[in-house]
């Protein structure tokens, strides 16, 4: 399944999650009202001499009451989960019990981790997400939470970080980023605030029964309406079980088929199932399994890499376990789970040797122009990463140069890092950005924003959107207000002459939808539908301008703007060939955020037009690949490195 199908399936079943959550929320106060009005009727002293009907008549107001004090309950319940969660994938790591794995970590498992993370980031085109581990638990599991890629939170427990070597924590991590790029993370965030709605009347019940037990028995004798509360507890705590089975069955019917799908993606970005199958069939022969006992699963359990429960047939909320190893290695038989001891678990893997410079694979597969571009295999590899994507980033996060990757990884340098990447690369406003610099951070400061500037220079622009990517976990540990001045002062530095290079602006969109999704991780504050009339000039307009950008002459990019359109179809026929280089980045900013409103059709249609523009001429370089890949950062497209001998 493609990326846009992921998408499209996900949005699907969030649909069928709200009708569920409609059908539960409806049974739920049917029969709360029902049980209120059975306590009522069997207790009260205002029924006596009454027929169920007369009751139900005296009674109206009474149990229509409750069936709206039940309704705005669960709601209310909802609505407060889901702005609980609304801080982020981190917040669930850290109810879960996860310590965050910092930037600089210097224990070599979880220098380990980090490295595969970030690798997996680069390779996929999205921010590194923050990385936590559940120290407390010895099964082997993870999950990815989050609404966005660059709100997501990875966490894995210590059992995973001990027990697997590296292409089976590869192949867990993988697995994990599928979930990400699919669009289940939202979907697993939003399902964790509705049912915990819906099975909160549960926890309502359980504490009324132990509160009103002993006085409701001793009192129930002088008075005929004490029990009346006892045994709205127990209804409560009997639909309360109503409410896990709605619960259990609903993940387990979200959940399964996206596991299958992301074990199956797992295996495409790395190109050899041996290591999530082979992490798999350790959870098999360990005696810890993938459980959790540190913490209470059945809130998560939809997200995790295995299971994490003993819960199995329709609540299960994964596939077996022999069914998952086998659409993965068809030859796999009960008898061969490995028998895993963690008394022998290797406590020291991993120093991995950091390279000076990127390797003759790596070179080649990014060097400038001359071979065809077909637009299909840019547009098909959006969400898809696979190993060559994989290998190129391990080997380019490998050469980044040592003082680059620790500024990267410093929540103060990071910071003086972003900056660095935002001046101009064709020095002609240069000094005046430095100056700029040195007025708003102070002498020293400004020296260190110079010597990384000057540490890029030497380096290739592919490292520069890589870099931007490790370094966002370490911003987002900076004040809000801190980011917002940052924001303030890259916007002043772009701007500085009135003549803003096009890579730079690109370069500060994502820096600013980055920013935008970790500080608003719901979504709260998306873009607003926008008129059809609208979205095709905005589409156009964009066109345009790449089409000036990546070629020449007029000539040329006149025809590469007529490939591009004839991508998009009817939506381009009433519009020719323009350029107004005076107003090129302004006309981008609007189309970039008109654009965003495009669903997910429309997204693929206008990344296959993008793509067919670009590559029109057989030769992409490397400004025109990072251009694309800005462009479709700041439209949510996970666009891998474009690999230019493809």
């Amino acid at each position: 399944m493609d990326f846009f199908a992921a998408q499209d399936q996900a949005r699907r079943t969030s649909r069928r999650l709200v009708f569920a959550y409609i059908v539960a929320t409806i049974a739920i106060v049917l029969g709360v009202t029902a049980i209120v009005g059975f306590a009522l009727f069997s207790f009260s002293q205002n029924s006596y001499g009454l027929t169920p009907q007369q009751f139900l008549q005296d009674q109206a107001g009474t149990l229509i009451g409750t069936a709206l004090l039940a309704t705005m309950f669960i709601v209310g319940s909802t609505l407060y989960k889901t702005s609980v969660l609304s801080s982020g994938g981190g917040r669930v790591a850290v109810d879960m019990g996860g310590t965050l794995v910092p930037a600089d970590v210097q224990d070599p498992l979880r220098r380990r981790l980090r490295n595969v993370v970030e690798e997996m980031a680069i390779a996929s085109g999205v921010p590194v997400p923050e990385i936590y581990v559940l120290e407390e638990e010895r099964g082997i599991n993870a999950f990815a939470a989050g609404y966005t890629p660059a709100d997501a939170a990875i966490a894995v427990t210590r059992g995973t970080l001990e027990l697997l070597d590296r292409n089976e924590l590869q192949g867990v991590v993988a697995h994990e980023f599928s979930h990400i790029l699919n669009g289940d993370m939202k979907l697993n965030i939003r399902l964790m605030g509705v049912l915990f709605g819906i099975m909160v009347l549960g926890l309502i019940g359980r504490l009324i029964v132990r509160g009103g037990y002993h006085t409701s028995i001793v009192s129930s004798r002088r008075d005929r309406g004490a029990p009346v509360v006892l045994i709205v507890g127990l209804g409560l705590v009997i639909l309360g079980g109503i409410g896990v089975f709605f619960a259990r069955v609903i993940k387990a019917g979200v959940s399964r088929q996206r596991e299958f799908l992301a074990d199956a993606s797992a295996v495409q970005f790395t190109r050899q199932s041996d290591g999530i199958a082979n992490a798999l069939k350790k959870i098999g022969g360990y005696s810890g399994g993938s459980k959790l006992t540190a913490t209470d699963p059945e809130e998560v359990s939809h997200m995790l890499f295995g299971s994490g429960s003993k819960l199995s047939g329709m609540f299960a909320t994964h596939p077996a376990l022999g069914d998952r190893i086998k659409a993965l290695d068809p030859s796999f038989r009960e008898s061969d789970y490995p028998q895993v001891d963690p008394r022998s678990r290797r406590s020291a893997a991993v120093d991995e040797p950091r390279q000076t410079g990127l390797s003759d694979g790596v070179t080649t597969a990014f060097a400038s122009g001359g071979e065809k571009v077909l637009a299909e295999s840019i547009a098909e590899t959006v969400g898809q990463p696979d190993n060559e994507h994989v290998e190129f980033a391990r080997g380019l996060r490998a050469s980044i140069p040592v003082a680059l990757y620790d500024a990267a990884h410093s929540a103060e340098l990071a910071y003086l890092l972003t900056v660095a990447l935002v001046l101009d690369r064709s020095e002609k406003t240069l000094q005046r950005q430095l100056g700029l610099v040195r007025e708003q951070l102070g002498s020293e400061r400004a020296t260190l924003v110079e010597r990384f500037y000057k540490q890029l220079s030497a380096t290739g622009p592919e490292y520069r959107l890589p870099l931007l990517e490790i370094a966002f976990p370490a911003l987002k540990l900076r004040p809000a207000q801190e980011l917002e001045y940052l924001v303030s002062l890259t916007t002043r530095l772009i701007e500085i002459d009135g003549d803003i290079e096009l890579y730079e602006f690109c370069f500060y969109r994502i820096l600013m939808s980055s920013l935008g999704q970790a500080v608003d991780p719901s979504g709260r504050r998306a873009a607003k539908r926008v008129r059809r009339r609208e979205l095709q000039r905005a589409a156009v307009s964009l066109l345009r301008i790449l089409a000036d950008y990546g070629h020449d002459t007029p000539a040329k990019g006149k025809a590469a703007f007529a490939a591009g359109t004839a991508s998009l179809g009817r939506w381009a026929e009433d519009y020719a060939y323009e350029v107004d280089r005076d107003l090129t980045v302004a006309i981008l900013n609007r189309s970039l955020d008109v654009l965003l409103s495009l669903d997910g059709k429309g997204r693929e249609v206008l990344l296959r037009a993008i793509s067919a523009t670009a590559s029109h001429d057989g030769e992409l370089s490397v400004s025109e690949a990072e251009l694309i890949r800005a462009v479709c950062a700041t439209l949510n497209y996970p666009l891998p490195p474009i690999l230019v001998h493809r």
